[in-house]
């Protein structure tokens, strides 16, 4: 850990809009007791600066150019299974929600959410408790009651970047470059997520993904 952290939480914010990492950080140096030790604004540099500042929670968006949050959350807890990572995100879609507990993050708190609930998620993360939003935990419950749920329940955090990045105009290659997989590796996952959601054609995925929410991120 870094000296700083010894005097507090030490935070690493991951967002790519400057101005949202501008007014929190304002906002968590404000407590006194967080202390924001560096900022990164995609998910290859969020690994990075992971690995070079070693903090104790990250505050990380699910929305970035390139690898989504999701696929920074699964390289950092590689690195450090106990990494905690609480995601800050406008996005309150279900499959998201468990896509992200399921890549290993500790906490999921929506922008809505008022600063006084993002700091107390950060604390809360930082003790080795999940945090949630309010809003996140109705998302979940309704979710938990649905008889059918999502057809995206059936795929992996993987498979779900994966399609998220196709639906979005991502080619084969751009994909693997993003995920540094091969060619031919992303081309069997496209097939497995076909299989799985019993999409026909690629157009029935990108309205599957559209439909989930998946193609806003």
């Amino acid at each position: 850990m870094t000296e700083v952290a010894a005097k507090g939480v030490s935070v690493l914010l991951v967002d790519d809009h400057p101005i949202v990492r501008q007014g929190y950080r304002r906002v968590l140096e404000s407590q006194g007791d967080l202390h924001v030790v560096a900022e990164a604004d995609n998910a290859a540099d969020a690994y990075s600066a992971f690995k070079a500042h070693d903090p104790d929670v990250v505050v990380m968006d699910i929305s970035m150019p390139g690898a989504s949050g999701l696929e920074a959350i699964r390289n950092i807890r590689a690195r450090n299974p106990r990494a905690r990572i609480l995601v800050f995100t406008m996005h309150n879609e279900a499959v998201l929600v468990k896509a992200a507990f399921g890549a290993g993050a500790s906490g999921f708190v929506t922008k809505s959410s008022e600063p006084s609930a993002v700091v107390k998620a950060i604390r809360s993360v930082n003790r080795g408790e999940r945090a949630m939003s309010d809003d996140i935990a109705h998302v979940l419950a309704e979710d938990s009651l649905s008889p059918s749920g999502s057809v995206l329940d059936q795929l992996g955090e993987r498979e779900i970047e994966i399609l998220r990045q196709f639906a979005g105009g991502a080619t084969t290659e751009q994909i693997a470059s993003h995920l540094n997989l091969s060619v031919k590796t992303v081309q069997n996952y496209h097939y497995l997520i076909k299989a799985k959601t019993g999409a026909r054609t690629d157009a029935q995925l990108v309205r599957l993904a559209a439909t989930c929410g998946l193609t806003k991120i």
